[in-house]
């Protein structure tokens, strides 16, 4: 497979043909910070977070596959001006009041929030009102904290391969619905396996039961899942 050299914040880096640069810093332990990217399923560039410069572009880091001599800038002012913007921009399309979330400290947006330094949000919050869907007998989703990422659309398809999740309208009414927009409990193709619950970075898709700051969230179960397929 053929090497191709190129630069991640001034670091000379060896790397093989077809990787994105996401894989690539990760690799070389380079921060880049996602949301929608999730290990063992196809990367979409839908959150936007995982920006880097590439010769005075911005492009998506998940991607964008490298090409030789590439000089990738990770870490520049505007590129971190960009995050925190996308950043404030999810918090105020959605209703994410950490205190009341069963995944309060468990939450990749929280997190997200502290390492991006978002202080503030400096836009108008929409403040959905959308209807929380609790007739799965095990799990329940809060549209108004989803943040469209599609990690539970990509999972169910790719890894469960039930198709129970998609997207249904576009812009700002754009959500993730369960079969033709049926009510969870109602959707056929569940197979009620919980991957969706377990890749759901914030805390839209949980576990009935969980109170305040109880969920915690199993992301790596699919890229384990994935691994040990491979060697069945």
């Amino acid at each position: 497979m053929e090497t191709i050299r190129l630069k991640i914040d001034g670091r000379e880096i060896e790397a093989q043909a077809g990787q994105t640069i996401l894989e690539v810093a990760q690799a070389n332990g380079i921060d880049i910070p996602t949301l929608c990217h999730l290990d063992g399923v196809e990367d979409v560039g839908a959150c936007r977070l995982c920006i880097v410069d590439v010769h005075g572009q911005l492009v998506t880091s998940c991607t964008t596959k490298i090409a030789p001599n590439m000089e990738v800038q990770t870490q520049t002012e505007a590129v971190k001006s960009h995050r925190r913007m996308i950043l404030e921009l999810l918090f105020a399309e959605g209703s994410h009041v950490c205190s009341f979330c069963v995944s309060n400290g468990g939450c990749e947006l929280q997190d997200l929030a502290c390492e991006l330094e978002m202080h503030s949000v400096r836009v108008p919050y929409s403040f959905p009102r959308n209807r929380i869907d609790a007739s799965h007998p095990q799990f329940l989703i809060d549209r108004d904290r989803c943040v469209l990422c599609g990690r539970c659309v990509r999972v169910c398809a790719e890894v469960e391969g039930a198709h129970t999740w998609g997207f249904a309208e576009r812009g700002s009414t754009a959500r993730v619905i369960t079969d033709l927009d049926v009510d969870w409990g109602d959707a056929a193709s569940c197979t009620s396996c919980g991957k969706c619950v377990e890749s759901c970075p914030t805390g839209a898709i949980v576990r009935k039961g969980a109170s305040n700051a109880e969920m915690r969230k199993k992301t790596e179960l699919v890229g384990q899942l994935i691994e040990r397929r491979e060697h069945e």
